[in-house]
C-alpha cells in the first residue's frame, strides 16, 4: 500500500509539475512579452485581469495540490532516506515547494498585490508596470527552472 501510494504522488507531483512549469514557461517567453509591448494601462489591466480569473481557474487545485504532494513526499523522502530515490524524492519536493510556491507567495503574489493597486491610467502606473514586468519575470523564471528540475527529479525517481 505504501509503495502504492508514493508512486501515485510521485506521478501526480511529476506530471503536476511539469503542466506548471508549462503555464510559467508560456508567461515568461511570450505572454509577458506581449503585455508589456501594451500601453500601461491595456497592460496593467491585462495582468489584472488574468491575476483575478487564475485563482478562479483549474489552475489552483493544480497549484496547490502538486504543493501538498511535494512537501508530502518531502516527509516522506525523510522517513525513508535509506531507501533508493529517497534523495531525488526529497531534492524535487523541496525544489518545487521553495522554488515554485514560497517564491510565489513572497514575491509574486505581493507584486500581483501592488499591480492591482495602481489605477492603470495614472502618471505613476508606467513606473510601477516598468519594474512589475522586470521583477515580475524574472521570479517567473525560477518558478519555471524549479517546476522543470522538481518534475525531472520525480522522474527519475519513478523510472530507477
Amino acid at each position: 500500500m505504501r509503495q502504492v501510494l508514493t508512486s501515485g504522488l510521485l506521478w501526480f507531483s511529476a506530471m503536476g509539475c511539469g503542466l506548471m512549469a508549462g503555464v510559467y514557461f508560456a508567461f515568461s517567453t511570450f505572454i509577458m512579452t506581449a503585455l508589456g509591448r501594451l500601453d500601461q494601462a491595456a497592460g496593467i489591466a491585462a495582468m489584472n485581469a488574468i491575476n483575478v480569473d487564475i485563482v478562479r481557474s483549474l489552475f489552483m487545485p493544480l497549484f496547490l495540490g502538486t504543493t501538498v504532494a511535494g512537501a508530502a513526499l518531502v516527509v516522506m523522502g525523510v522517513l525513508r532516506f535509506n531507501e533508493p530515490g529517497a534523495a531525488s524524492t526529497i531534492a524535487g519536493g523541496g525544489l518545487y515547494v521553495i522554488g515554485m510556491f514560497l517564491v510565489t507567495m513572497v514575491f509574486n503574489v505581493p507584486l500581483n498585490n501592488a499591480l492591482a493597486a495602481v489605477q492603470p491610467s495614472a502618471p505613476e502606473a508606467g513606473v510601477v508596470w516598468a519594474s512589475y514586468l522586470k521583477d515580475w519575470v524574472f521570479w517567473n523564471h525560477v518558478r519555471t527552472v524549479a517546476s522543470v528540475g522538481a518534475s525531472a527529479l520525480f522522474i527519475v525517481v519513478l523510472a530507477a
